[in-house]
């Protein structure tokens, strides 16, 4: 097969879809206005704005008016751990918060930072596959939780979490419960009133809309500490003037993927295709993350004896994009915290493989990921000193 372009990358980013691209552009050449200005500039960016909040809502299942704008799935997360832990503290006297061992740094280092306001944090482990360990969760629900912080998906093994039955027994302690859905939306059903969750989390550029967008859904009633002080957008919650373009982008990204839905039995297809071949064709390998409860694209193989990095440049001169785990923190050298969690050695982890599929690859994409993959780990296997293969 001849060289070409895969992007098999989907869980660091994606591209803005043209759709996306047609909708945003009126808002930056003609509807061009403040929306908090009252003449007939201000009130057209307004009617965006409106709209793509009331687009948002339905698509989740929530209330307008419980949709607030952010900058992405960062800055949501750090708004609804720290929000809601305080607000918690300062209506109920409650200072515990529980949250897992895998979870994005956006909310392991909120939860750091509420520990050095006084909080009591409990970050509970999780099992070989990296599902809540939800005796040791029981464990620590008390009646002193305020938050339950615990991710929809994981971004590095895509093991997906029992949210409903977590949120159950979050309620009944009288605790608030947080979801990040990052890396859900889009790929798998997300209803908040089905779940049941107080606040969600989400970043438009994980399913192709801009970066430099995203939402944090509160439930009505719930109002935790606003984030940031100014002029009152959002509600009095978040103020800052709207990224009108970019919310307009974020609400039509998000009806294009839940209208992709149906779609994701596909991807699930050539997900297991290509973990099936590498499994039995490319011997010292690890199956990382559950292998059934898993978001559809998502596929994580650590190849023992070869180091991560060496295989994502490798790759990349064959025209292939992966991940060695989180994008978030791919300049580290350190192994991945949720490859540890789940009980994989540090050497292991070092050797690991994020493959993150969406609707835009192809059967053929895969094709050349298998074309390409055994060599290249072969060729670095070759070089290693430990490597038990033939020769050594």
């Amino acid at each position: 097969m001849e060289n070409r372009f895969v992007y098999a990358d989907n869980a660091a980013t994606t591209p803005v879809a043209p759709e996306v691209v047609a909708a945003m552009t009126p808002y930056l050449t003609e509807y061009w206005g403040n929306p908090s200005s009252m003449y007939s500039k201000g009130r057209e960016a307004r009617r965006g704005l409106d709209e793509a909040r009331e687009k948002v809502a339905n698509l989740l299942g929530a209330q307008p008016n419980e949709i607030y704008f952010t900058s992405g799935g960062t800055e949501a997360d750090n708004w609804a751990v720290k929000g809601g832990a305080r607000y918690m503290r300062k209506k109920q006297g409650r200072t515990h918060v529980i949250t897992s061992t895998i979870e994005h740094p956006a909310v392991l280092r909120s939860c750091e930072a509420l520990e050095r306001e006084g909080f009591r944090v409990s970050y509970v482990a999780v099992d070989k596959n990296g599902i809540l360990d939800m005796e040791k969760f029981k464990a620590e629900l008390d009646d002193d939780t305020a938050v339950v912080a615990v991710m929809f998906a994981n971004n590095e093994i895509g093991t997906l979490q029992p949210i409903e039955e977590l949120t159950k027994l979050a309620h009944e302690k009288g605790a608030l419960m947080f979801t990040d859905a990052v890396q859900a939306i889009g790929s798998v059903p997300v209803n908040v009133r089905e779940l049941g969750v107080d606040m969600l989390s989400l970043s438009g550029h994980k399913f192709n809309a801009p970066k430099g967008t995203g939402a944090l859904y509160m439930r009505r009633g719930l109002k935790i500490d606003k984030y940031i002080d100014g002029g009152g957008q959002e509600r009095m919650m978040r103020s800052g003037t709207e990224n009108v373009a970019g919310i307009v982008g974020l609400a039509t990204a998000l009806e294009l993927a839940v209208s992709r839905l149906p779609d994701t039995e596909r991807i699930r297809k050539m997900r297991d295709r290509l973990a099936d071949y590498i499994l039995k064709n490319i011997p010292h390998t690890i199956y990382n993350g559950d292998p059934v409860r898993r978001l559809p694209g998502n596929l994580n193989i650590s190849f023992e004896y070869i180091e991560g990095e060496s295989l994502l440049l490798l790759l990349d001169m064959a025209g292939i994009c992966i991940s060695t785990g989180s994008a978030c923190s791919s300049n580290s050298l350190e192994p991945s915290h949720v490859l540890l969690s789940i009980g994989l050695p540090a050497e292991k982890a070092h050797g690991s493989m994020r493959v993150s599929l969406s609707h835009l690859n192809t059967d053929e994409d895969v094709d050349y990921i298998i074309e390409k993959l055994p060599g290249i780990v072969a060729r670095l296997r070759a070089m290693s000193p430990i490597y038990p293969g033939e020769g050594k």
